[in-house]
């Protein structure tokens, strides 16, 4: 297999196949739904009572099974009382007042709520999988045989140890951290460091695990167990940085008790006090006991941020932003500060000619690409398709060979001798660039810019410069996030600092942090001001996209980016990314002011009910109107753009 067929990056997100789990929830709300549609129809279409109650009964089981057993899990397990248990209870109590439909649609909204969030929980282990999958099986290890002959033998991954010789072919992965003994080649190192240019490696230089051997065979000495390799610890960075609870989550889980018990607790105090205190019938009691119970049921509480969050979603899906929670939507209206990795996230993680210098550019550029023609290198691919898309015939070559670290040498048709690549190649063939061309040299590296000196013989002929494409309008996407109120955008990258600077100066940004590994993006994500959300695209981003308070992803990433992110940017337009923040925001003022009207509709509503002032269908009213205003003040977010 050459370097070029090995699948470094997948244009589209992995497919996953539902868990059974998963289907099963999915299934139960469904079934919820169509016994509330039923049950309604029954009621107020065919006056039907026998397909009422039938209806009614489906929804009750399919969503109050599910529920009722998580309620008494957390009661009897965790000690612990929830809105599950909460939910389950207004429901039979809106029945036993004879108003199955409010207890029914109840019970449908909170089914639906827990089935999205186990279908976007389910990501994590997707994430750590994805990640896995980077290791091979195994590799072709070259060890001392019983008669001390060497020989070659594969090796699973977990039988390789501390020692033992790696021959790595050209297009295979590095199946464990080790050192170069024998060969030389180029390693893409992108999926660890995020560094778009291949790397030089000669004996003595270290390879990383998960990296892939690009163009030469080499020979390497195992330094570190699989168990120990930079990929592993990749894998482990990943597993902790996804345990991080959310702001939201944290926030939910202290508010979901006391509410379940303060109302579980008025329920018997109001049957008791208006019945042995107010000297009411039982049955007048239990009628205004079941009445409060209903008013207090948090239904517009409960579809109050999902109706928001669900419209927002979908109103961002529609402008081509994923987001694969409401917890991604409400993190993403707080982030202060986003930091962006560069290599296929500022930039399209391809090569292209930047520069020439030439008496003669056309001339130059033809031989350059007769070389470079031989070569799979991105370098080489970069100035080829300059060529081509210039309408430059390549220079023909012959007995063409690559010099490792170096370039690329051939043979002219008059027998010259026609290079293109590095200094060290030029001084190999005792070419000494012009005081104008050492110039020139000096701004492309300035600029960061890698360079590829082309010539004849002790000639050198001409000087390209050769750098990562930006994504286009990345500049006015960066004014477009400051705008919407981000007041920190940074940018993380494991490039060298002379690329950095370059790009940063290039897009607007005035902070950047270069030659980061993946556990520096992950420290560094935890010191910068929070929020903090983290736009990457490489195996290398995933613990940081992890860790962070949002991770986002261009779909143009890797599987397991993709994965780990909390949004994906599915049209790799960064661009959208101020749109969203303006949604995500406008979306959590509209989450405040519901939950504002619908605890007010309650403190407002339950008193009276308790007095008697409010009979039982006025309450439900009130209960069912606060309902619909929280839906359509959600739903109006549909109409959003990006």
């Amino acid at each position: 297999m050459t370097a070029s067929a090995v699948p470094l990056h997948s244009a589209t997100p992995r497919q996953h196949s539902l868990s059974p789990e998963l289907r099963q929830a999915a299934l139960l709300t469904a079934l919820t739904l169509l016994g509330l549609l039923v049950g309604l129809a029954g009621e107020y279409l065919l006056h039907d009572r026998a397909v009422m109650w039938g209806g009614f009964l489906v929804a009750y089981l399919a969503g109050g099974i599910p529920a009722g057993r998580e309620a008494l899990h957390s009661l009897f397990t965790e000690k612990k009382l929830d809105v599950d248990l909460l939910m389950v209870l207004a429901a039979l109590g809106a029945a036993s007042i004879g108003q199955a439909a409010d207890g029914a649609v109840l019970l449908f909204l909170f089914s639906l709520s827990n089935t999205l969030q186990d279908w976007a929980m389910g990501r994590t282990k997707n994430a750590i999988q994805a990640l896995m999958d980077l290791n091979p099986a195994g590799a072709t290890v070259r060890r001392a045989g019983p008669g001390g002959q060497n020989t070659e033998q594969w090796c699973a991954l977990g039988d390789i140890r501390i020692g033992d010789i790696l021959v790595v072919k050209p297009g295979e992965r590095v199946a464990a951290d080790a050192r170069i003994v024998r060969g030389q080649t180029s390693v893409d190192e992108s999926p660890i460091t995020g560094e778009s240019l291949p790397i030089d490696k000669q004996p003595g230089s270290e390879l990383a695990s998960g990296t892939v051997n690009l163009n030469g065979s080499v020979d390497a000495e195992v330094i570190r167990p699989a168990g120990e390799s930079t990929l592993a610890r990749l894998i482990g960075l990943m597993e902790t940085a996804q345990t991080q609870k959310s702001r939201t989550e944290d926030l939910t889980e202290r508010w979901e008790s006391p509410y379940a018990l303060t109302v579980l607790l008025g329920v018997p105090l109001v049957f008791a006090g208006l019945h042995f205190l107010g000297g009411l019938s039982a049955a007048q009691a239990w009628y205004r006991a079941m009445t409060f119970m209903v008013v207090a049921s948090p239904c517009a509480v409960v579809i109050s941020t999902p109706a928001v969050m669900l419209s927002a979603m979908a109103a961002a899906a529609r402008g081509g932003v994923l987001f694969k929670s409401s917890a991604a939507l409400d993190a993403l209206s707080r982030v202060q500060t986003v930091a962006f990795d560069k290599t296929g996230t500022l930039t399209q993680a391809r090569m292209t000619l930047s520069h020439l210098r030439a008496d003669d550019e056309q001339a130059a550029l033809a031989l350059a690409a007769g070389l470079e023609a031989h070569s799979e290198h991105p370098i080489a691919q970069a100035v080829v398709k300059a060529a081509q898309e210039r309408g430059i015939s390549p220079v023909p070559v012959t007995d063409a060979q690559a010099v490792p670290g170096r370039g690329i040498e051939a043979r002219l048709q008059d027998g010259r001798v026609a290079w293109a690549g590095n200094l060290r190649l030029a001084e190999r063939q005792g070419a000494v660039p012009t005081p104008a061309q050492q110039a020139f040299l000096s701004e492309l590296g300035q600029r960061g810019r890698s360079v590829v000196l082309v010539g004849v013989g002790a000639d050198v002929l001409g000087v390209l410069g050769v750098a990562d494409t930006l994504r286009p309008g990345m500049a006015d996407a960066l004014r477009e996030l400051r705008a919407a109120g981000v007041a920190h955008p940074v940018m993380l990258t494991g490039d060298r600092e002379e690329v950095a600077q370059s790009v940063a100066q290039e897009v607007g940004l005035t902070e950047y942090r270069a030659g980061l590994l993946p556990e520096d993006k992950l420290r560094i994500i935890g010191e910068l001001p929070g929020p903090v959300a983290m736009v990457g695209d490489g195996v290398n981003d995933a613990p940081a996209l992890a860790r962070a308070d949002l991770g986002v992803a261009v779909a143009s990433g890797t599987d397991i980016a993709i994965e780990s992110a909390d949004v994906v940017l599915m049209k790799n337009d960064i661009g959208k990314l101020g749109g969203a923040v303006r949604l995500a925001r406008d979306a959590q003022r509209t989450v405040r002011l519901n939950l504002t009207f619908a605890f007010g509709i309650i403190l407002l509503v339950a008193p009276l009910a308790i007095a008697g002032k409010v009979p039982l269908p006025l309450g439900v009213v009130a209960h069912e109107g606060g309902t619909v205003f929280v839906v359509f003040m959600g739903l109006r977010l549909l109409t959003r753009r990006l």
